[in-house]
């Protein structure tokens, strides 16, 4: 189904938080695109545990709205967008966030 859905389009989220999903998901690929979502070092916008803070907030925000489901449709977005690298970064830098748990 999630293969279906990506082709078509259908975010798993509320109708009424679509805008928001879609805000955080393209700040979410800037992120990975500038930045990176993990460091070699803590700092700036990166945590003790060298993963970026912003890229944390969102996916809490993306775990209220819509859970493991919509954090799996992120990840496969930004897998597309970005590479396997990055969205290995992302994945890590969610561990234990949440629902989530890669």
């Amino acid at each position: 189904m999630s293969f279906l859905a990506d082709l078509l389009g259908i975010v798993p989220c509320p109708a009424h938080a679509r805008n928001d999903v879609d805000r955080l998901i393209s700040e979410l690929i800037r992120i990975g695109e500038t930045e990176d979502y993990l460091s070699e070092r803590p700092g700036g916008p990166f945590n003790v545990q060298c993963r970026h803070v912003r890229a944390i907030e969102i996916g809490k925000r993306l775990n209220e709205i819509g859970g493991k489901k919509l954090m799996e449709f992120t990840l496969r977005r930004v897998k597309k967008k970005l590479g396997k690298t990055i969205f290995a970064h992302l994945e890590y830098a969610w561990d234990d966030l949440g629902q989530w748990i890669p």
